[in-house]
């Protein structure tokens, strides 16, 4: 008789992250940006533009200020800006998503004349992106341009910790900073990781090991096509 227990095989439930406030972790790398968008409405210019690569938290700080805010999404086909007195607008991926350029340079007129606020994302510089408009080129120049790095070690360990309490994970601060240090510096892929390690322990119910952490960066690696270049796996 065979007595042996299956490992349980828990649903693959992809959870969305969350862009609370309080889930914000704050470093060296998004900390001028975290305090802009914390100081809003004292603004020093009625438009900020936050750039930055993916995964260095853009969308993290533009939800936690469009609600702060009460803030409307500028849509890519909108046809016409946003109108009304003490508006606030959230226009995301301005350099990728298609927006047309006379409606985003009409929304960020409106903002500079007075009426309102808006809050903008990009990968790119204004200088470094495909803007053909003159004037809203002009216009992105002006704003007040916050810039990401990628998160760092530090940053990336910590986030690594919060997310894990997040779900009932008790991550050591060591195994976190092991992995910090071998993995892609992007919040997806702490999330990633996370996510991994959550699985792992409901399939296996392993033990959180630095041999398990080495083997999911692994994994990690091979999943993402060597997107995942800073994976060492050596100890």
């Amino acid at each position: 008789m065979n007595t042996h227990t299956p490992a349980q095989l828990p649903l693959d439930l992809k959870s969305e992250p969350s862009h609370e406030r309080d889930d914000l972790v704050v470093g060296p790398s998004n900390a001028l940006a975290v305090a802009a968008v914390d100081s809003w409405p004292a603004w020093p210019h009625p438009v900020m533009l936050i750039v930055g690569p993916p995964g260095s938290g853009k969308t993290h700080l533009a939800r936690i200020w469009a609600r702060h805010a009460q803030a409307r999404a500028l849509a890519p086909e909108a046809c016409e800006p946003v109108g009304g007195a003490d508006f606030s607008v959230l226009a995301e991926d301005i350099d990728r998503a298609g927006f047309d350029e006379s409606v985003l340079f009409g929304q960020l007129n409106a903002a500079r004349l007075g009426d309102g606020f808006v809050l903008a994302t990009a990968r790119s510089r204004p200088d470094e992106t495909r803007v053909r408009m003159p004037d809203l080129l002009s216009r992105l120049r002006a704003a007040t341009v916050l810039e990401l790095a990628a998160p760092d070690e530090g940053l990336m360990a910590a986030v690594l910790v919060k997310l894990s309490a997040d779900r009932q994970i008790a991550l050591d601060p060591r195994l976190a900073s092991y992995a910090a240090m071998r993995m892609e510096r992007s919040l997806a892929a702490a999330a990633d990781m996370v996510e991994r390690l959550d699985f792992a322990a409901l399939a296996a119910r392993e033990r959180f090991t630095r041999s398990l952490v080495r083997r999911i960066l692994l994994d990690m690696a091979v999943d993402g096509g060597g997107r995942h270049e800073r994976v060492v796996p050596a100890d």
